[in-house]
C-alpha cells in the first residue's frame, strides 16, 4: 500500500498491539519473506547441537565423511542468516518511511506541539525496531527455549523436566515485572516529550534538572534488567549443576551425547537469557502504544 494512501486517514491510537498488527497487514509480503528466513535460521539452529554430536562420534570412528556433514549445516545457517539480514534493511527501512508521514499528521490533527510531535515520530521507530530486532529475537528465543526442553526431554529426561521447572518459575514474576516497567517507561516519555520546548527555553537548572530525572529513570530500568539477568544466571548454574550430576550418576559414556545435552542446555540458558531485554521492549511499546497515535487504518 503506497504512503500516500496509508496518510489519507487518520485515527486515534489503538495501542501497541493493534498498531503492530496495522503494520503486519500493510507490510505482509515483506514481513513473511524476512520470518521464513527466520524460521529456517532457528530450525537448522536448533538441529546444529545434535548434529554435533553425531560428528563427535563419527570423528571417534574414524568416519570421516559422516563428521564433515556437520560442516554443512554449519554453512547453511550462516547462508539462511546471511540472506535474512540483507533482507532485513531493505525491508524496515521502508516501512518506517511509511510510518513516519501518518504519525506526524495524526499528531498535527490532534494539535500537539512540535516537541511532541518530534518525540512521537522517534518514539514510532520503536514499532518498526519490533519487526526489525526484537521480533526475530522473540521468534529465535521461543524457538530455542522450547527445542532444547523438548530435545532435552527426548535425550536426558530430567534436565529437560527441571528447564521445565524453571520457566515455570519465572513465569510467575512476569506480571508483576511487565507492569513495573511500564511505569518507569511513562515517566520517562513524559519527559521526552517536553525535551525539544526545554532545549530552546529552560533555565540551566531546570534542564539539569530534566536530565537528572531521565537519568534515574534509565538507570533504574537498566538495574531491573541486571536483576533479571542474575536471577537467570542463578538457575542457569543450578541446572548446569543439576544435569552434570545426572550425567555422572547415570554414567554417560558417550562422548556426543555429552556435548549434545550440554549445548542444549547452553541454548536454553541463553535464550531465556534474552527474556530480561524482551521484556522490557514489550514495557516500552505498550506504552507507546497508548501515547502515539500512529495514523494507520
Amino acid at each position: 500500500m503506497s504512503t500516500c494512501h496509508q496518510t489519507a486517514q487518520i485515527k486515534p491510537s489503538l495501542g501497541a498491539l493493534n498498531t503492530i498488527k496495522k503494520l503486519a497487514k500493510l507490510h505482509s509480503k515483506k514481513l513473511i519473506i524476512t520470518l521464513m528466513l527466520v524460521v529456517a535460521e532457528n530450525v537448522v539452529y536448533l538441529l546444529y547441537p545434535l548434529m554435533a554430536g553425531f560428528a563427535i562420534n563419527a570423528i571417534i570412528k574414524g568416519q570421516s565423511l559422516h563428521a564433515l556433514l556437520y560442516a554443512l549445516v554449519v554453512f547453511i545457517m550462516w547462508a539462511i542468516g546471511a540472506a535474512r539480514r540483507s533482507m532485513d534493511t531493505r525491508t524496515f527501512a521502508r516501512i518506517y518511511a511509511g510510518l513516519a508521514v501518518p504519525v506526524i499528521l495524526a499528531q498535527r490533527k490532534d494539535d500537539h506541539s512540535h516537541s511532541t510531535i518530534a518525540a512521537r515520530v522517534t518514539l514510532s521507530r520503536e514499532f518498526v525496531n519490533f519487526f526489525e530486532t526484537h521480533l526475530p529475537l522473540l521468534i529465535t528465543s521461543l524457538a530455542s527455549i522450547i527445542g532444547a526442553v523438548i530435545m532435552l526431554l527426548t535425550i536426558e529426561f530430567w534436565a529437560g523436566v527441571a528447564c521445565l521447572g524453571v520457566l515455570i518459575f519465572f513465569s510467575l514474576f512476569l506480571p508483576s515485572y511487565t507492569r513495573k516497567n511500564e511505569m518507569l517507561y511513562e515517566k520517562l516519555n513524559d519527559r521526552l516529550e517536553k525535551e525539544v520546548g526545554f532545549v530552546g527555553t529552560a533555565s540551566e537548572n531546570t534542564l539539569n534538572k530534566h536530565y537528572n530525572f531521565l537519568a534515574r529513570v534509565r538507570i533504574r530500568l537498566s538495574d531491573r534488567e541486571a536483576y533479571g539477568y542474575l536471577s537467570i544466571g542463578i538457575a542457569a548454574a543450578f541446572l548446569f549443576a543439576t544435569t552434570i550430576w545426572l550425567m555422572t550418576v547415570k554414567g554417560v559414556g558417550n562422548a556426543g551425547h555429552i556435548y549434545s545435552v550440554m549445548t542444549y542446555m547452553w541454548m536454553f540458558a541463553m535464550s531465556l537469557d534474552d527474556g530480561p531485554s524482551l521484556l522490557e521492549k514489550y514495557s516500552q511499546l505498550k506504552e507507546i502504544g497508548k501515547r502515539v497515535n500512529t495514523g494507520l487504518v
